[in-house]
């Protein structure tokens, strides 16, 4: 316990220097997103036994380290961010289905759509972080706090609350120690903390000069929780076909790098595209 608690501070104090240097430093989360992609690859390829494919293991490290730094590029060169994006995509399809010809007597469709699909899927869902920041223009830190912390929130409040009352499994066969009484921890956690969120950064920090959406939040609480659960569920299902019980050891008490971001992989997107439609900061 810990453990988790000391690495869970040490996340939230890494995340908290992104925000607090974002206007000296704005590349930074562009750097960590990147990081956290590879690592998070990385590891994925690594559960499915797949490391020795350097063919298709190099190139999509390569992508998914790129595909969140393409903005950086983009902006200073004056380039369309979506032109960009789908260059990188089609390059990485043609090189990856190229190695699945070339060397098709050691590598099979199965490993090539596995590896593809995974990196394709987890730096495009973690990207939207660094777009979040983007929609919300000079408030956008503040999206960015919300679509991570919805999803790191109701996670927590799950596994406290399912510590503390669970009794009765949610899906024993795909993860045995969630419990019904601990998504409604979840569900109670999450929406309370986004209203908590809310009234810091609309009463304490700007002291009422800009509007906040607490129907906004409230949904994202709600939905974002769902959001929580299905990434969580999906990649422990993953795990469990790979019979692993975490991705990693590098957060003590958490696992690896996907063990505490499976559910911003899902969450993220979500927020994304939720704020087009309902912002949290209303102008």
């Amino acid at each position: 316990m810990k453990q988790r608690v000391a690495s869970g501070v040490s996340l939230i104090i890494f995340l908290a220097a992104i925000v607090i240097f974002n206007n000296t430093c704005p590349a930074a989360l562009n750097v960590a997103i990147s990081l956290i992609s590879v690592l998070a690859v990385y590891e994925i390829i690594a559960a499915l036994g797949l490391l020795k494919k350097h063919v298709l293991v190099i190139p999509s490290l390569l992508f998914s380290a790129a595909v969140p730094l393409l903005q950086l590029v983009a902006e200073p060169h004056m380039m369309h961010l979506g032109v960009l994006q789908q260059g990188f995509y089609f390059l990485y399809t043609v090189v990856i289905f190229s190695a699945l010809i070339l060397y098709h007597q050691f590598i099979t469709f199965r490993e090539v759509g596995v590896i593809y699909s995974m990196s394709l899927m987890i730096p495009t869902a973690l990207q939207t972080i660094i777009s979040l920041r983007t929609v919300g223009g000079k408030h956008g830190m503040f999206y960015v706090i919300i679509a991570i912390f919805s999803a790191w929130i109701a996670d927590t409040g799950a596994y406290f609350a399912g510590s503390r009352f669970g009794k009765h499994k949610l899906c024993p066969n795909i993860s045995p120690k969630k419990t019904v009484e601990g998504v409604i921890g979840g569900f109670l956690l999450n929406i309370v903390a986004m209203i908590v969120f809310g009234y810091i950064f609309h009463v304490v920090y700007y002291a009422y000069s800009v509007n906040v959406s607490y129907l906004s939040l409230f949904l994202i609480g709600f939905f974002g929780t769902i959001m929580s659960i299905l990434g969580d569920l999906s990649f422990s299902l993953i795990k469990r076909s790979c019979h692993i019980k975490d991705f990693g050891e590098l957060i003590p008490g958490h696992g690896g790098i996907l063990d505490r971001f499976d559910s911003v992989i899902f969450e993220a997107p979500f927020v994304y595209l939720f704020v087009h439609f309902m912002p949290i900061v209303i102008h």
